[in-house]
């Protein structure tokens, strides 16, 4: 699939617009499929420029990028661990705790993990990671933990969410680090102005943090005017609330204030119709994460009765302690088969549309999950052209259910190729993981 080049005085510079031809299909957003070129520029999706690069695309599908709304970077250098299989979510905590600390998790440890899991979200398709980042030792210098994150995301090109979370943190220190971060990373808005970097807060759950946490995490959000993110209704979440409050896990972020517009929902498991209604007037967003919840035995949230309350729902992977992948089609996918176990099933275009803007709608960032003119240039292209395609009817569909673990071709990110004949541009994913294994066997 070459590039042709074009120049035209009238338009020539560095970052030249991007013209993908001849895709099979061009999935503009969930309501429109077309064909034709798609314009992909610094400035977002275009009309027709003056000059520029063309890529052949034949044989292909171009898709918006995908948006991973829950990850933990970090969990990449903590895969497969003994003892984190098919065991009750509190045992699983603590043997990740051990890990930690075991290991001793410092920034260079951090931005190790973050490239392994940066680089196999874009080679995957995701342009935009949230990370929830939970584990801050005592003592340990957040803003340079948090600034090697968003560095190992700028060094591969994709777009970072960066959620400083908590996670039996003592409520003023979180609050403190999370207003420091925010303060060093983005000041204002909680965006920066080129849509790279995004910072957000979030306790890991009632089940680890007090309400004192969640107040002053708000109250930080308020101030600087971050979004909100934390995780609710999984297992351990609703024994802890049970026994220790008598309540159920929603109850208690109503009654501390986080369930509000500005604020995104992980899991959801076993949310019964009355707490879906709940959800559904609060005008929280929820992340499905069947890769993580499923696998563990620790529920499956009912996606298809939240979208018909009318609750936006994002996908997100969580991190690699519990999936062990970033492969966020692949729960795309999977999302799909165990929809049924827990109401109605979910069709390939909703599952799509969930890993697409229904996590950029949790992360508040209209321009992205879609590729209608004036969004962010950030698209997938993925070859359907193989024999794992063969005999499929709907190309978009099958994007989904034919060919699992398929790998895009060519991943761009505000209009420039971050990945190009299934391979890095901007690294040698050899060198990613030299560096977690050099830091791991130090």
């Amino acid at each position: 699939m070459p590039v042709r080049h074009t120049c035209d005085t009238r338009r020539c510079d560095n970052r030249p617009v991007l013209t993908l031809s001849g895709a099979t299909a061009i999935v503009v957003d969930d309501a429109s499929t077309r064909t034709g070129d798609l314009h992909l520029g610094p400035d977002g999706v275009s009309g027709p420029p003056l000059a520029g690069d063309v890529l052949d695309v034949s044989g292909c599908v171009v898709t918006p990028g995908l948006v991973n709304a829950h990850h933990h970077l970090l969990q990449s250098a903590f895969r497969t661990l003994p003892g984190t299989r098919g065991v009750p979510m509190a045992a699983w905590l603590q043997r990740m705790s051990e890990a930690y600390t075991a290991e001793g998790v410092d920034p260079a440890l951090v931005r190790a993990a973050a490239r392994v899991g940066v680089a196999e979200s874009l080679l995957d398709g995701v342009t935009t990671v949230a990370d929830h980042h939970l584990t801050w030792p005592s003592g340990a210098d957040t803003v340079a933990m948090a600034r090697a994150t968003a560095d190992a995301a700028r060094s591969l090109g994709i777009r970072l969410a960066f959620v400083r979370g908590a996670a039996r943190d003592d409520p003023e220190e979180a609050a403190s680090s999370a207003a420091a971060i925010i303060e060093a990373l983005v000041p204002h808005g909680g965006v920066t102005a080129d849509g790279m970097l995004q910072v957000a807060v979030g306790p890991a759950g009632v089940h680890s943090d007090t309400e004192a946490t969640f107040r002053l995490m708000g109250e930080v959000a308020s101030r600087y005017g971050v979004r909100r993110r934390t995780q609710a209704n999984e297992q351990v979440d609703v024994d802890i609330a049970a026994e220790r409050y008598g309540r159920r896990p929603l109850d208690l972020l109503d009654e501390w204030g986080w369930l509000a517009p500005d604020v995104t929902l992980a899991h959801l498991c076993g949310v019964t119709e009355a707490e879906t209604a709940r959800l559904a007037a609060s005008g929280i967003t929820a992340t499905h994460a069947p890769g993580c919840d499923l696998p563990m035995g620790w529920g499956v949230a009912p996606v298809g009765r939240l979208l018909d309350a009318g609750v936006a729902v994002g996908l997100g992977t969580s991190g690699g302690g519990s999936n062990d992948a970033g492969h966020l089609l692949a729960d795309a996918r999977l999302a799909m088969q165990v929809s049924p176990l827990a109401g109605r099933g979910l069709a390939a275009a909703e599952a799509l549309t969930m890993a697409t803007s229904g996590s950029a709608r949790g992360l508040g960032r209209p321009e992205l999950g879609h590729l209608r003119p004036g969004a962010a240039a950030d698209a997938c292209v993925w070859d359907v052209s193989g024999v794992h395609d063969a005999g499929v009817a709907d190309p978009v569909a099958g994007l989904l259910w034919a060919n699992p673990g398929r790998r895009p071709r060519h991943v761009i990110v505000a209009g420039r190729l971050v990945v190009r004949d299934y391979a890095l541009v901007d690294a040698d994913e050899r060198d990613v993981v030299a560096e977690l294994a050099s830091r791991l066997d130090g």
